[in-house]
């Protein structure tokens, strides 16, 4: 088992997270918003109408084309702060759901995107911007 915070390095996680890969995902620009609400892990996966056959896909096909969360469609039907922030980020980016949840983001091109929505995030919404980094800048500062 490796740990990406150790080997600093961005990674795609299966399983429960314990299966991790090396990936070079483009090094985008983030919205992250948290809706001010917590979801506990087992409210979604216990949800009887989240989907259980899902088919696996390849960590290539993943990174090459849009995918979906089946959790968010869960997390929007039952907790409304959820459905309100991503609703409110669809209309200006592609948006998903973090995991199962409760922080939502939207991936931009540049900063001044990402910054531009951010100024008109609601109040009621604690939002951030974020680069994508491929490689810990720590860890590249000890290289």
């Amino acid at each position: 088992w490796r740990n990406p915070f150790i080997n600093a390095h961005a990674a795609f996680a299966e399983g429960v997270g314990e299966i991790l890969t090396p990936v070079n995902p483009p090094e985008k620009w983030y919205l992250v918003a948290h809706p001010g609400v917590s979801i506990p892990t087992p409210v979604i996966f216990k949800d009887p109408q989240l989907p259980r056959n899902t088919p696996k896909r390849s960590i290539d096909t993943l990174l090459k084309c849009e995918f979906s969360n089946d959790c968010e469609v869960i997390a929007r039907k039952r907790f409304r702060e959820v459905d309100a922030a991503l609703s409110w980020l669809l209309e200006y980016a592609p948006s998903r759901l973090t995991g199962t949840g409760a922080c939502v983001f939207a991936e931009f091109d540049t900063e001044s995107c990402a910054r531009q929505v951010l100024e008109q995030a609601p109040e009621w919404l604690n939002a951030f911007v974020a680069k994508g980094v491929n490689l810990s800048p720590l860890h590249r500062e000890l290289l």
